[in-house]
């Protein structure tokens, strides 16, 4: 298996991390379109605890799982530390986003409320899996980020065969490379390319401004024509608001 290791080179501007903590999704979604970027949302997955003031950012962490067969998935195996979902649990590096291929299927968790508490008190920065989570009611209070599908009290061994760290994966067939930038607000989780994060999180920032200045005019009762793409009248009132209001 090739595994694919982020260049420390590339490593996320600060400043690009506290922009995208304050961008949506669907503003993020759209300028990875504009360069091009169609399958970048992971679909059908929501967030447990959803009361959070920022979003998730973080580079990804990878795990991922295939079906699983009963003459080698049983409770013994967690008491090897090689296992790859415990070795993942523990080796996950503090600010990333641990992110789970469970091949859409929710039918056994992905993880519990046990493996995600160790992945918070490490400083992972999130899990998101296309598949589902067991212990619900205790992760839906924690003060840490957790996409699922849907709930799931079976143990993982019933469905999912733990395989590989760190390597390429789908997630609700979206492809996730080690190092990819994981954002997650309440609508779901978008993933960003590595190289072009700092990019990205300059051009989201710089159109957020501008749809701040064009939801406030159209609660206004303002009409989109010539606003909404703006228009010169409305390009130069934005540059006066935006000078207004330090933006």
């Amino acid at each position: 298996m090739v595994r694919v290791q982020r260049n420390p080179g590339d490593a996320m501007r600060d400043s690009s991390k506290t922009k995208l903590e304050t961008i949506s999704t669907a503003t993020l979604t759209t300028v990875l379109f504009k360069r091009g970027l169609r399958n970048t949302f992971i679909a059908g997955v929501r967030r447990i605890n959803k009361s959070a003031a920022k979003n998730m950012v973080g580079p990804a962490y990878t795990l991922r799982y295939i079906p699983a067969r009963e003459d080698l998935d049983h409770l013994g195996v967690f008491e090897d530390r090689g296992h790859p979902q415990r070795k993942g649990v523990e080796e996950c590096p503090p600010g990333h986003v641990f992110v789970i291929d469970s091949r859409r299927n929710a039918s056994a968790a992905s993880a519990g409320n046990i493996l995600i508490t160790r992945l918070w008190k490490r400083g992972a920065a999130g899990i998101v899996t296309d598949g589902g989570f067991r212990d619900t009611p205790e992760i839906e209070v924690m003060p840490f980020p957790a996409y699922h599908a849907q709930p799931s009290a079976p143990t993982n061994l019933i469905k999912h065969h733990a395989v590989d760290l760190n390597v390429p994966i789908a997630c609700g067939e979206v492809p996730v490379f080690p190092g990819d930038i994981m954002v997650g607000d309440g609508e779901g989780v978008a993933v960003i390319p590595a190289n072009i994060a700092d990019a990205v999180a300059d051009e989201a920032f710089e159109q957020t401004v501008f749809e701040d200045f064009v939801q406030e005019k159209v609660n206004e009762g303002r009409g989109i024509f010539g606003l909404y793409p703006p228009g010169p009248e409305a390009r130069e009132e934005f540059a006066q608001w935006r000078a207004a209001h330090k933006r």
